[in-house]
């Protein structure tokens, strides 16, 4: 039986946010605002999609300060590094079965 898709991963909207930071270096950060125009998402939604990955442990939300102004960035961890790896894994080997 194939590995199931991490249905924490699998919303389209959580897996774009997943891919865009996986394309980050490790330990490389990218700022809410940059991603949400990469994305195209409303603020609001945007931060719903990064609670649930925050509260699995797949992305790391850092909120600071630049002066007086708010600023939060956000990183992959490794937990969800490995999540996306495997989630990746689990989609070949479902797409190499559709093939079969």
């Amino acid at each position: 039986m194939p590995e199931e898709l991490d249905p924490v991963i699998h919303a389209p909207a959580r897996l774009r946010v997943v891919a865009s930071l996986a394309a980050l270096g490790p330990g490389d950060e990218l700022a809410f605002p940059k991603l949400r125009k990469l994305l195209d998402m409303t603020a609001g939604n945007l931060s719903t999609h990064l609670r649930k990955l925050e509260d699995a442990g797949y992305v790391r939300v850092t909120k600071t300060h630049e002066g007086r102004t708010p600023a939060t960035y956000l990183a992959l961890t490794p937990t969800g590094r490995t999540a996306f790896a495997d989630y990746q894994a689990a989609l070949m080997d479902l797409l190499k079965g559709a093939q079969g």
